[in-house]
C-alpha cells in the first residue's frame, strides 16, 4: 500500500500490556466490557502517556504481513474481474503493492511489476517475489517510461490520498501507463464505511508469538479518519515494546469519482463483492475503466 505522506521517524517503548484475550483474534467490536475496558488502557491518548507518530507504514511493515495474511481472497476477486474485463491482459502494474501480496498471487498468471512509495514495504516485498520489477515512486508523479494492459490499486490505497485532485492525478497517471484498450482495476473504502468505523470500539488481534495489535479508527479534520496502529511487539513474558503508527483515509462519493475518471477512460464498472449490485450503504467499491 502507498500513502499520501513520506515516512517519518518512529519510535519503540517497552510496557505491559494488559492481556485480557487467549492467543488468536478477536474483535474488540463485540461488546465485552471488561475486553473493551482494558483496550482503552493500552490505547495512546487515553490512560498513556504514549505520544502518537504519523509514519508512512515505516513502521507496521515489519508486521504487515503477520497481521493481513497472504491476501488470497481479494487477489482471486481481483482476478476474476480481469479475466472479464481484460482476458488477454499480460502485463500487469500494481501501484502502493505494499509487501507484494497481491503481486505473488497474481504472478504465475501476468508478467507484474510494482510501485510503492514505502521503502520498508518495498524491502518486504523484495523477499516476497525476488525478481519482480519494483520500484519506490509517489503514484500521484510514478513515470515508468513503459505501458502495461492492466494497472492495478488496490487495499483502498488511493483513499490516503486526502485530497481529491491527488486522486485525479493518480487517474492521470494510471492512464499514462495503460496500453491500447487496457483496463485500470482500484477499490476504495466508502464514505458510508469510514463515516460508521470512526469512534467505535477498537479492533484487537493477537498474532505471531504473543504480539497484538490495536487498532482505533477516529474522526480527523474534513471528514477523514485516522487508523491508529498501536502494535505491542513482546519481548518476553512480561515486557512488551510498543510500536506506534497512524494512517489517514478519506473518501469522496461515488458519482464524483466517475465523474473524474470518465475524462480519461471511456467505460466504467463499479462493483460491490458483497452485494449484487452498489447501493449507498456499500462499503467497498471496486471500479474498472477501460481506456
Amino acid at each position: 500500500m502507498a500513502v499520501s505522506r513520506p515516512a517519518s521517524r518512529s519510535r519503540g517503548r517497552a510496557c505491559r500490556p494488559r492481556r485480557r484475550a487467549s492467543s488468536g483474534s478477536f474483535d474488540g467490536r463485540s461488546g465485552n466490557n471488561a475486553i473493551d475496558a482494558s483496550l482503552h488502557f493500552l490505547l495512546p491518548g487515553r490512560h498513556s502517556k504514549v505520544g502518537r507518530v504519523v509514519t508512512g507504514y515505516g513502521v507496521y511493515a515489519r508486521f504487515y504481513d503477520a497481521t493481513q495474511g497472504d491476501r488470497a481472497e481479494h487477489a482471486t476477486y481481483v482476478r476474476s474481474l480481469l479475466k472479464k474485463h481484460q482476458p488477454r491482459a499480460k502485463t500487469v502494474l500494481e501501484l502502493a503493492c505494499g509487501t507484494g501480496s497481491i503481486l505473488k498471487q497474481l504472478q504465475p498468471h501476468y508478467e507484474v511489476t510494482g510501485v510503492d512509495l514505502s521503502k520498508e514495504m518495498l524491502a518486504v516485498a523484495k523477499k516476497k517475489v525476488p525478481g519482480v520489477p519494483l520500484f519506490q515512486s509517489d503514484m500521484r508523479t510514478v513515470d515508468l517510461g513503459e505501458r502495461f494492459d492492466v494497472v492495478l490499486c488496490v487495499y483502498d490505497s488511493i483513499n490516503h490520498l486526502t485530497r481529491f485532485r491527488d486522486w485525479e492525478a493518480v487517474f492521470r497517471r494510471t492512464r499514462a501507463h495503460l496500453n491500447g484498450g487496457g483496463i485500470f482495476l482500484f477499490d476504495i473504502n466508502t464514505v458510508h464505511r469510514l463515516a460508521a468505523s470512526s469512534g467505535g470500539a477498537p479492533f484487537v488481534q493477537w498474532f505471531g508469538d504473543g504480539d497484538l495489535m490495536v487498532i482505533e479508527i477516529v474522526d480527523a479534520p474534513r471528514g477523514a479518519v485516522d487508523w491508529q496502529i498501536n502494535v505491542f511487539e513482546r519481548l518476553s513474558d512480561s515486557t512488551y515494546r510498543l510500536h506506534l503508527e497512524e494512517i489517514r483515509e478519506v473518501s469522496f462519493p461515488a458519482e464524483r469519482i466517475r465523474g473524474a475518471l470518465r475524462k480519461h477512460f471511456t467505460r466504467i464498472w463499479t462493483y460491490d463483492a458483497r452485494r449484487s449490485r452498489p447501493s449507498p450503504r456499500s462499503e467497498r467499491l471496486h471500479f474498472v475503466c477501460r481506456v
